[in-house]
């Protein structure tokens, strides 16, 4: 594990400040990303291991994050199970969506070859990177996964077929969990054996259904998840985006850290999670698109009392960053956190 302010934070160790990162970092908002893409497709930075580690540490570069993420996109694992995945200007397009499903899922067949790229790229960020800066590795979590699957695309953010599949075929459903579940172990598992420092688990979709089925149905997947990766001495953070207070539900058992959505106060994550689970988050990234820093400077004093008092907190925003923030309003941010006095004894 590297040493760092962001490991140490991991590791419950106290440290002057907490540690800075962004979703969605390597990429969005940064100069040199863009211009890496006028030269090279989305999915030619992803499938070359040398251009994925080269754009997983360009936030480290161009911003002074204190952990890089892995470069990469979370419909791989859909992809290494045999589905045609295109990258287009409106988003990730899956040719063959799983509609007419009964006949689909018996064509759903692990390649664990379709994810060697991304091994590789590990291996050359952890060759590169600085000794001080920590490294995420990542993936979906199941139920995103599944909902892009059936949905076939992200055009649609109510994820109507999905949900309609849920609700109408419950058996089947677990079936796909199930599968998407296995390999999503085989592939985190790995990424802790190439040496990321911690693993962030990603169900951007969670607030889709009620948090009662979520922690019925769909939590034991991620369980299995979480706790195959801590096995490798590996710690997760978990991103359940929407949960809202479900997130109760994410105790020491299924996480190290939570990931808090902007739509909930730090505080009141912090009374409905467990104790011995740290936090990360949760400024709004669409404040990153103002003009006026003195208002995006009101909104981070805003977490100075919450950062004295809790030692197992990670700074980041509540969800990605999205090409409307500004880059200069991006490091300011991480400026702001690494400079300010944080008051802790």
């Amino acid at each position: 594990m590297s040493n760092s302010i962001f490991t140490d934070t991991l590791k419950g160790i106290k440290t002057e400040r907490p540690p800075v990162w962004f979703m969605r970092q390597a990429g969005r908002v940064l100069p040199s990303y863009l211009k890496l893409r006028e030269k090279y497709g989305f999915r030619e930075l992803m499938l070359q291991p040398e251009l994925a580690a080269e754009v997983t540490l360009l936030p480290v570069k161009d911003l002074g994050v204190d952990a890089a993420i892995l470069f990469s996109d979370i419909l791989v694992i859909p992809e290494a199970l045999g589905m045609d995945l295109k990258f287009t200007d409106k988003g990730p397009i899956f040719e063959f969506p799983l509609r007419d499903i009964q006949n689909q899922i018996k064509n759903l067949k692990p390649d664990s070859s379709k994810l060697e790229h991304i091994y590789k790229a590990l291996d050359i960020i952890k060759q590169q990177k600085p000794e001080d800066v920590g490294l995420i590795g990542f993936c979906g979590a199941p139920f995103t996964t599944f909902c892009y699957m059936v949905e076939g695309n992200s055009v649609n953010h109510n994820f109507s077929n999905a949900i309609r599949l849920f609700y109408n075929n419950p058996e089947l459903c677990a079936q796909i969990l199930e599968i998407i579940t296995e390999l999503s172990i085989e592939y985190a598992t790995t990424q802790a054996e190439h040496g990321i420092d911690v693993f962030q688990l990603f169900e951007t979709h969670a607030g889709l259904i009620p948090y009662d089925l979520y922690i019925e149905r769909i939590l034991p997947y991620v369980k299995r998840i979480t706790n195959a990766v801590r096995s490798k001495n590996t710690p997760v953070i978990f991103f359940p985006k929407g949960i809202g207070a479900g997130i109760s539900g994410v105790n020491k058992d299924i996480a190290d850290f939570v990931s808090v959505d902007w739509q909930m106060s730090m505080n009141d994550a912090r009374t409905l999670v467990d104790g011995e689970v740290g936090l990360q988050g949760n400024l709004d990234p669409r404040i990153l698109a103002i003009d006026n820093k003195i208002q995006l400077e009101k909104e981070l004093e805003k977490y100075l009392e919450f950062g004295k008092m809790n030692q197992n907190w990670i700074f980041n925003a509540g969800h990605g960053l999205s090409p409307d923030n500004k880059v200069e309003n991006v490091k300011f941010v991480v400026d702001w956190v690494k400079k300010t006095n944080w008051n802790r004894n």
